[in-house]
């Protein structure tokens, strides 16, 4: 690992940085030119996590803010929650359901354990947060946490990347099965899928939680829901009705352009794809080179 003055060797101009032993990528940890205080994570020349040490309540990517805003609609607001996070990155969901719901109790699942201790010694997060990091991999984790997580979780987020795309063990029913028992009564999960033009992927994605969960939406950029771009598509699942109240609100709160899709609407997005089994799940499909550009 590298800390820009010690370790196995620098980063892009000298910033933090580890080649990943399971993966082999690299990750760098570069400053926000714009924002002070603020760094991104980059692994395998993908932008991966924003964080804003001072004030880590600023979500900076899209589908993260949106994911901010279904934390911010859970329960009462500042109210603790339990979260699980699979796919840590610089641990920006859980700092910020720190910052705004103190006290939360909080796992973060993470496979690359030498990304984690790149994060915690360039960028550690507040000791006093309730928050246990399980080194594993996401589906294998998810069978060993304590029991009594059963039924208690009100969010899980599933924002799992291997460079660029999403493995796809981590993309099938059976994988949603094994992260359904967690949740709470109120409970959501929250999915980043990432997506270009025809969406076949995400439309399969949609079917798989919806062959697992009888509620399901989805929200994102209005040109990504489209298909004319490639993006991220946020999708939130629950066993109970997910209020219809969030959907103002969530178009409200942007980031701008933004559509809701639910109901027939989504049946609709849906129509014709599969849901994803072990045997026939995919990964995300990998984004054009124009899509992150990284300058320096």
């Amino acid at each position: 690992m590298s800390t820009g003055s010690k370790g196995d060797g620098d980063g892009d101009a000298g910033h933090p940085s580890v080649v990943l032993k399971l993966s082999g990528h690299t990750a760098v940890i570069e400053p926000d030119r714009f924002t002070p205080g603020s760094f991104q994570l980059v692994v395998d020349g993908t932008p991966q996590s924003h964080v804003n040490i001072d004030h880590p309540e600023e979500l900076f990517f899209e589908y993260i803010q949106r994911i901010g805003h279904v934390i911010d609609l859970l329960g009462d607001p500042h109210e603790p929650i339990t979260a699980v996070h699979l796919g840590a990155g610089a641990l920006t969901l859980p700092r910020y359901v720190e910052a705004t719901r103190p006290g939360s109790r909080q796992q973060v699942v993470e496979i690359e354990s030498d990304l984690i201790d790149l994060v915690r010694q360039v960028l550690p997060w507040d000791k006093r947060a309730q928050l246990r990091v399980r080194h594993g991999d996401a589906r294998e984790v998810l069978g060993k946490l304590p029991a009594g997580l059963q039924g208690a979780v009100d969010l899980v987020v599933v924002d799992i990347f291997s460079g660029a795309r999403t493995p796809k063990h981590v993309t099938s029913r059976e994988f949603f099965a094994l992260a359904a028992p967690l949740l709470s009564p109120r409970g959501v999960l929250a999915v980043n899928v990432a997506d270009g033009p025809g969406l076949a992927f995400a439309r399969g994605q949609a079917a798989t939680l919806s062959a697992v969960f009888e509620h399901v939406i989805g929200f994102a950029e209005t040109q990504v829901l489209k298909g004319r771009r490639f993006g991220n598509i946020v999708f939130v699942a629950a066993h109970t009705p997910i209020d219809l109240n969030w959907i103002p609100r969530l178009l409200a709160n942007g980031p701008h352009p933004a559509k809701v899709i639910e109901g027939t609407e989504l049946r609709q997005f849906m129509a014709g794809s599969l849901a994803a089994t072990d045997e026939t799940s995919t990964q995300s499909p990998l984004p054009g080179r124009t899509v992150f550009q990284i300058g320096h």
